[in-house]
């Protein structure tokens, strides 16, 4: 026979294996897309020299000194710690409690309230303006009798979650929310899951996966 090149044979086996990876790294991505998730909460954080740190504590645990800074940042964000937004305004005890006297039997508390940006809000709200505010309380009180005691007024879910400071948000307490999504926006928006188009296409890798494999074996019987 001449005019023909031999090609070299694929074992049936190796070439699905690869076809399937194929697969997997097309459908890989939108899978752990769709799996992601940010969350609406109310951050806490404790001022500084050297700015702002998250709270490890919630604020019915964590009993701040004369001359703390409590600061809140409303947030959308994943699930909490270092990474999440910081308070917008500084944490500078003197200038936010310099009209506050001392009091004995009391310490004072400078708060930060920062209700975050209208892309953080629910849809349907608008954050108010940040502001900070001088808490004059019993020296055992905690954080949460600091905040109290300046931002009523306060909601809470049944398990103790704080869900609103200053009455914001309205509804909802640590509402989940699909990452890169916003509640308030409209139109048919994607859920972050494999489009149509993607999963038709690793079909179609599949089906001539077998179609290969049917077509090795019928070849090697012959």
């Amino acid at each position: 026979m001449t005019g023909r090149t031999s090609l070299p044979r694929t074992r049936p086996a190796a070439l699905l294996l690869t076809l399937l990876a194929a697969c997997a790294t097309l459908l890989g991505p939108a899978a752990g897309a769709s799996a992601a998730a940010d969350y609406r909460y109310w951050s806490f954080w404790k001022g500084g020299a050297d700015g702002w740190a998250y709270q490890q504590v919630g604020p019915a645990g964590n009993v701040p000194a004369d001359g703390a800074v409590d600061g809140w940042r409303f947030v959308l964000s994943p699930d909490g710690g270092q990474d999440a937004p910081r308070p917008g305004p500084a944490a500078d005890f003197a200038a936010i409690c310099r009209g506050t006297a001392p009091s004995g039997g009391h310490k004072r508390v400078a708060v930060v309230l920062d209700f975050g940006t209208a892309q953080d809000a629910p849809g349907g709200e608008q954050p108010p303006a940040a502001r900070t505010s001088c808490a004059s309380v019993p020296t055992a009180a905690n954080s949460a009798e600091v905040l109290a005691a300046v931002a009523a007024p306060l909601r809470y879910d049944s398990g103790a979650l704080l869900c609103a400071i200053a009455g914001y948000p309205h509804a909802g307490c640590g509402d989940q929310v699909a990452a890169g999504s916003n509640s308030g926006a409209k139109g048919g928006g994607s859920d972050g899951g494999p489009s149509l188009g993607l999963l038709a296409g690793a079909g179609a890798v599949v089906l001539l996966g077998a179609g290969a494999v049917w077509q090795a074996r019928r070849r090697r019987t012959r």
